[in-house]
């Protein structure tokens, strides 16, 4: 079993949280996202993306907006919305404290 499969329900778990944090850095459209996931362990394909960037914009966490392109047609680019940055300022506080008490179990101090 490799990497992948043994810890697929984890990275699930936080891919809302690793999308968020490559939006929230510049306004991206899904090509970007795709591609600053590409090379980590949170490497997934449109048919996961979409449907996770269409709830997260359902829930009123990231807009969009059209922007032309020198390469075709306009491409939409999405960004945090306020809710979008206190929802990732929040999951940045919960990860660090998961952090923290794993690491106490794990008797480190």
């Amino acid at each position: 079993m490799n990497d992948a499969e043994k810890f697929g329900q984890l990275r699930r778990g936080l891919l809302e949280f690793v999308v968020l944090k490559v939006i929230s850095a510049k306004k991206v459209y899904a090509a970007d996202i795709l591609a600053a996931l590409a090379d980590t362990d949170f490497v997934t394909g449109e048919g996961t993306l979409y449907p996770l960037v269409s709830r997260l914009r359902r829930d009123g966490l990231i807009d969009y907006e059209w922007i032309e392109s020198e390469a075709g047609p306009p491409r939409k680019y999405f960004h945090l919305t306020p809710g979008g940055q206190s929802k990732l300022a929040e999951l940045e506080t919960y990860w660090i404290s998961l952090h923290q008490t794993i690491a106490r179990l794990g008797g480190a101090s």
